[in-house]
């Protein structure tokens, strides 16, 4: 397993070593061993999947503490622009996003520890995106931030994609108050 650390403090995007042959490939999406070698010690406690056709994004979502999820996500069949938003005050890069192109083809995996806003961006048609999550889903503590919001200045190549009606609503990253330290 090859683990990079990205420009935002806490998250890792992780290469797993695949195993290719003639019938297909082989390569472990989850061992606990070595989630904590590479020090991701949280406890996953639900997995979640969705599946999407082109041009569907979903976020940016975070919940907030104590209920606070991380996630470690990929995709297992076609591609997203996944993008993460910092979200810790005390950050030197709060409000500042990271994105990287996960697909069933480069098999990579990232790790978003809580204090993130998250959101993905299908690329292809019958996406199917998988994460493990260190919290339970709890309507009441989710939040949101707008996917085109001016002040993140996301780069997401697409004008118009399909929200659901809850992301259509999300507040601008001005005047967000941040539960997250």
């Amino acid at each position: 397993m090859r683990i990079v650390e990205e420009p935002l403090s806490g998250l890792l995007l992780i290469e797993p070593r695949v195993f290719h042959d003639p019938r297909g490939h082989f390569f472990e999406s989850f061992n606990r061993a070595a989630m904590r070698e590479i020090g991701i010690l949280e406890d996953f406690v639900q997995d979640n999947q969705s599946l999407s056709a082109r041009g569907i994004l979903r976020g940016l979502h975070f919940q907030r503490p104590p209920l606070a999820q991380g996630k470690l996500v990929r995709v297992a069949q076609g591609s997203v622009l996944d993008v993460v938003v910092d979200l810790r005050r005390s950050s030197s890069t709060y409000g500042q996003y990271f994105s990287v192109t996960l697909s069933d083809k480069n098999q990579l995996m990232l790790w978003i520890p809580p204090g993130f806003a998250h959101g993905f961006l299908t690329l292809s048609d019958n996406t199917l995106f998988l994460y493990k999550c260190t919290a339970p889903y709890h309507q009441v503590s989710e939040g949101g931030l707008a996917w085109n919001d001016p002040d993140l200045g996301i780069h997401w190549g697409i004008e118009e994609p399909l929200l659901s009606e809850k992301d259509k609503m999300n507040p601008s990253i001005s005047g967000f108050n941040s539960p997250f330290e």
